[in-house]
């Protein structure tokens, strides 16, 4: 066997996840990687204790908050025509995203605390790795899209009207997620339940994880995931965002705006900033770490290697549910629309645009509005 104590079920990379599975915590590489610094046995088994109910308990707030949150975003928008618009069409789609993961990846994981054995096959082990992979690649390119959105708004407001429609924002979503689920396919023959058994702990166990096979080695899928799906996406948005901020503050533009539809495309913009920011930094600690564990550069041998993959995940899977908070907090529109489903409230029934009013085009609503 290629490895005898690999680790849980991969976060949502599905290829080299947090080895900080319960049959053993330390021992996640082969003896020749094994350091002095290796925790004991009776240190093993008293982080197992905690973590065998602390983690499940983290992980389910975690999807109560991320399920509930996301479901009221997509029903607030969807039920209030007033809030259509494509930027908001794209936060839906982000929500869409943040519940499948939610949904498909934290329940599972957290059975991978709690057992010793992947109980529910190996069918099932490939679809929950494709589907993690899928989530995860839909959720930053969404984030693209919305960058895209607000470039165009901000930088190309009177050109690019006949570009930023629902019509168009809806043909984007979908096929960002035809090429999605098309180009994460292979994530499913590349992972199988695999059997193993732990002279130190006396235990047998089975694991849902990555083969190693001729075509793709875990490295070479852990970095070019990690570029793909994390590194080169942020750098686009970054791109954009340091062009729009310039073009957001600076004098004399050219394009002539009363101060109140400049303040609505700050505010618009600084909401789309802060959840992109949320999201890399969220995810930033657990990409790292999965990217080091792929070069061999990281070993969970001690307390605090192991603390920290764990925290690691936690702030991870955080990512899934803080965007309706954030949206909370920074947007008037999408306050007011929580406020009214969960109290079934006609008391905020006028949501005020952000932004000047669309014009009418040919093909759609051209919508600037809705937060």
């Amino acid at each position: 066997m290629e490895n005898t104590t690999l680790s849980a079920l991969a976060i949502w990379t599905t290829s080299n996840s947090l080895d900080i599975n319960l049959t053993s915590l330390a021992n996640s590489n082969n003896s020749s990687n094994e350091t002095s610094s290796e925790m004991t046995l009776e240190e093993e088994m008293a982080v197992q204790n905690v973590v065998r109910w602390l983690v499940p308990f983290i992980f389910g707030i975690i999807a109560l908050t991320g399920f509930f949150g996301n479901l009221l975003v997509i029903f607030v928008v969807l039920l209030n025509k007033n809030m259509y618009s494509t930027t908001n069409l794209l936060i839906v789609n982000l929500a869409v995203a943040d519940l499948l993961f939610v949904c498909f990846c934290v329940p599972f994981t957290a059975t991978d605390y709690v057992t010793h054995h992947w109980p529910f096959g190996a069918i099932w082990c490939r679809s929950v790795q494709y589907l993690i992979v899928v989530t995860a690649f839909a959720s930053i390119y969404t984030l693209v899209l919305m960058s895209i959105d607000r470039f165009l708004a901000v930088v190309h407001p009177i050109r690019s009207r006949m570009l930023r429609t629902e019509h168009i924002t809806k043909i984007a979503i979908i096929t960002l997620w035809t090429v999605v689920l098309t180009i994460s396919s292979p994530v499913t023959f590349t992972h199988d339940v695999l059997a193993g058994y732990d002279n130190k702990t006396d235990i047998s166990y089975s694991m849902c994880m990555f083969i190693e096979n001729p075509l793709l080695k875990r490295s070479t899928f852990q970095v070019s995931f990690f570029i793909s799906a994390y590194l080169l996406p942020l750098m686009i948005i970054s791109g954009l965002y340091v062009r729009m901020i310039m073009r957001l503050w600076r004098q004399g533009s050219g394009v002539r705006m009363s101060k109140e539809s400049q303040r609505g495309r700050k505010r618009v913009t600084r909401l789309v900033v802060v959840v992109v920011i949320a999201f890399a930094s969220l995810w930033l600690p657990v990409q790292l770490i999965l990217l080091l564990k792929s070069l061999n550069l990281y070993h969970a041998n001690s307390m605090f290697f192991v603390i920290l993959q764990i925290v690691s995940q936690t702030l991870a899977y955080t990512s899934s549910c803080i965007n309706p908070l954030l949206y909370a907090f920074l947007s008037d529109n999408f306050r007011k629309a929580f406020y009214k489903a969960i109290n079934c409230s006609d008391r905020y029934n006028n949501y005020t645009s952000d932004l000047p009013p669309p014009r009418k085009t040919s093909c759609a609503r051209t919508s600037t509005t809705g937060f």
